[in-house]
């Protein structure tokens, strides 16, 4: 069986180390998990060419291949959607899928980045929160407003630089039921007095806002690398508790395994060390 992650770019992806360590503990020998360069324009024929084709068997290809199914980051987690047969909830309300299965002759749909963020937070023991803003309007903060809304919460507030391009995030609030009050990051001193922040910000964009951060009583960084930030030293120094990005990808990979592979004895810690290993590895190595 073959399964792999897509995206643009993606040689930095983690998701090849992580699945390829779950398979290897599991036994699955006849498993494989690449990575594939693609962008939204190739995405309708490349899946063309590894999904199923109706009436056959479950995961076989126009090539012969028995493909399971595929990890999917950005930008194609909106742009997969009509692309697919089927879809669950969280697909439906935050927007993006991240996770396509092939089963039945048909292409199904998930979001594992919602479970992702809950399984994150739960085990670094951060309290359900009463309050929370979100930094970034992007396919991450749709599913950081899903897992938070799974733990109680009713409203937010997401911070972006242009309000205008925050259309599909704020969209997803209201499918999810959650009032969402939308600013700039000239508010974000005001944004601040919450129970969590979530920055779902690429790597390096928090930095400038390290100083205002560091007073918050819970930062979650979606970042994995380069690991800490500036903004989580800031908020650990001052006493805060900090998740870092890690996390949420180690979990939504979890999940990914057991849909992929339909099983449930999936090694979580095995696959947290080869992560760990690999970012280590990437952070150390010289050219």
């Amino acid at each position: 069986m073959r399964a792999a992650v897509m995206g643009s770019p993606i040689a930095h992806s983690l998701s090849p180390c992580l699945h390829r360590a779950a398979y290897a503990a599991m036994g699955l020998a006849g498993w494989s998990y690449e990575a594939i360069e693609c962008d939204e324009a190739a995405l309708p024929e490349t899946l063309r060419r590894l999904r199923p084709v109706r009436g056959e068997s479950p995961g076989e290809g126009d090539d012969g291949d028995a493909w399971a199914g595929l990890s999917l980051t950005m930008p194609l987690k909106r742009a997969v959607l009509p692309l697919l047969d089927t879809v669950t909830e969280p697909v439906t309300e935050v927007g993006g899928a991240n996770t396509v299965v092939f089963r039945d002759g048909a292409a199904h749909g998930y979001n594992t980045d919602v479970h992702g963020v809950r399984q994150a937070l739960t085990e670094a023991g951060v309290p359900a929160p009463g309050s929370a803003t979100v930094l970034g309007g992007g396919a991450t903060a749709a599913s950081a407003l899903a897992a938070l809304r799974g733990l109680g919460l009713r409203s937010a507030t997401l911070l972006v630089r242009d309000p205008a391009r925050a259309t599909e995030t704020t969209e997803a609030a209201e499918r999810l039921g959650v009032a969402l009050a939308v600013e700039t990051f000239d508010k974000l001193d005001a944004a601040l007095e919450v129970d969590l922040v979530v920055s779902t910000l690429p790597g390096g964009a928090a930095d400038a806002y390290a100083g205002a951060l560091a007073g918050v009583p819970a930062l979650f960084d979606v970042v994995y690398s380069p690991w800490p930030t500036r903004a989580a030293s800031a908020v650990r120094a001052a006493g805060g508790t900090v998740v870092g990005g890690f996390a949420m990808l180690l979990h939504q990979a979890v999940r990914q395994v057991e849909l992929m592979t339909g099983r449930t004895d999936v090694p979580v810690e095995t696959m947290r060390a080869a992560g760990e290993a690999e970012i280590l590895r990437r952070t150390t190595r010289t050219d």
